[in-house]
């Protein structure tokens, strides 16, 4: 059988080829660029990008270097435009609304497993690989995703919008393996390129870089009042309030104000058309707490939670599973009951959703109620 890897240049991806070669199975790679890091060249005719680039054709040049070790073809595809439709933009527009989406999620939803595997199956390959750490098992014949070994790394969370159809045409080559280990066996093959290689970071595809200034080249930066929500008093100035999480704590730019116990500032609000940050005072306050959730434009693998079922919940990527309630309002809206009071279950983040170690989807956070009452995190 003949798969096509996505070789990025790192060391997961690295070593699930090898992986792949070791189980037999015929492997082209192909090094996807999604990104014009060079921002005067951008065929999309986009702003320049000034600050930090993201050092694509070293990476391209390392995914050449494993390939050649290997003894495996690399192909290069772009999907520069598929990434700024379906991904990049997407993206933006939640941050002009004041919320902190994760672009991860959708690539893998629109670009990795869609046009990359659109790709493949032009190329004459059945399955598609990443370098992942998930696992897929059949259970009566249906695929369905789940936490891998190395639960410290998994990234299930990210896949859970994907559909049905891609997940039945991926492998996944991590699934029984550590990060440790990957770093081991690229040491044993002499992946020179790769095998001491920082993991990467920040957004996907664009790379690591100062954020704030990333997104002025697209939204403009606009000074504001930060305002304690209790008492309407201004405690400082922030720079644009889509740059801030609810709930964070850190990177607010509050010291001591005078007449008020320093108990830590949380963000618990924003108000877009205002520009004013919302924040309030100690580590456990009820703005951040919530007893249930609705969340919308569901995605189902494997099965989908039955009425009633109580379920695992992430609401954000390295958080605990949080047990939840079930309850449909529609075909793909889900009314979640929390079992405990949650902290800063925020609209428009992901909640995936988890039957022990199986994943069974995710869909959109859209409100948020403490008692029944509405948390209104964005004014």
């Amino acid at each position: 059988m003949k798969v096509m890897i996505g070789l990025s240049g790192g060391v997961d991806s690295a070593v699930a080829a090898n992986l792949l070669k070791k189980q037999g199975y015929e492997v082209v790679a192909c090094f996807m660029r999604n990104w014009d890091a060079f921002g005067e060249g951008d065929i999309l005719g986009n702003p320049t990008i000034n600050n930090a680039i993201c050092p694509q054709e070293q990476d391209y040049k390392d995914a050449q270097d494993v390939a050649d070790r290997l003894g495996i073809p690399l192909l290069r595809k772009d999907f520069i435009k598929e990434y700024w439709d379906y991904v990049f933009s997407f993206f933006l527009s939640e941050y002009e609304k004041g919320r902190t989406p994760n672009p991860d999620i959708y690539c893998n939803k629109y670009v990795k497993f869609e046009a990359f595997r659109k790709f493949a199956l032009k190329n004459g390959c059945e399955y598609i690989a990443m370098g992942h750490y998930a696992k897929k098992v059949d259970i009566d014949g249906v695929s369905y995703l789940s936490k891998c070994l190395d639960q410290n790394k998994d990234q299930t969370y990210f896949l859970c919008q994907i559909s049905q159809e891609q997940l039945d045409s991926a492998i996944f080559p991590l699934s029984d393996i550590t990060k440790s280990d990957v770093r081991k066996i690229a040491s044993e093959l002499n992946l020179v390129s790769v095998k001491d290689k920082k993991d990467s970071t920040g957004v996907c595809f664009i790379g690591e870089r100062n954020f704030k200034e990333f997104l002025k080249n697209y939204i403009p930066a606009k000074e504001g009042d930060i305002v304690d929500i209790e008492t309407n008093k201004v405690l400082g100035k922030h720079e644009g309030v889509m740059y801030y999480t609810i709930g964070q704590r850190r990177g607010l730019g509050i010291g001591g104000v005078h007449g008020i116990t320093n108990n830590g500032w949380f963000v618990v609000a924003k108000d877009v058309k205002k520009n004013i940050l919302y924040v309030s005072s100690g580590d456990e306050n009820e703005l951040l707490f919530s007893t249930k959730s609705i969340i919308i434009n569901c995605n189902f693998l494997g099965r989908k939670p039955e009425e009633g079922e109580i379920i695992g919940v992430k609401f954000r990527y390295r958080q605990d599973d949080k047990p939840c309630k079930v309850h449909y309002l529609d075909e793909k809206t889900i009314e979640l009951t929390h079992l405990e009071k949650y902290k800063a279950v925020t609209p428009g983040q992901i909640a995936c959703f988890y039957a022990g170690d199986l994943c069974l989807g995710g869909g959109t956070i859209d409100k948020v109620f403490s008692d029944d009452k509405e948390l209104v995190y964005f004014i």
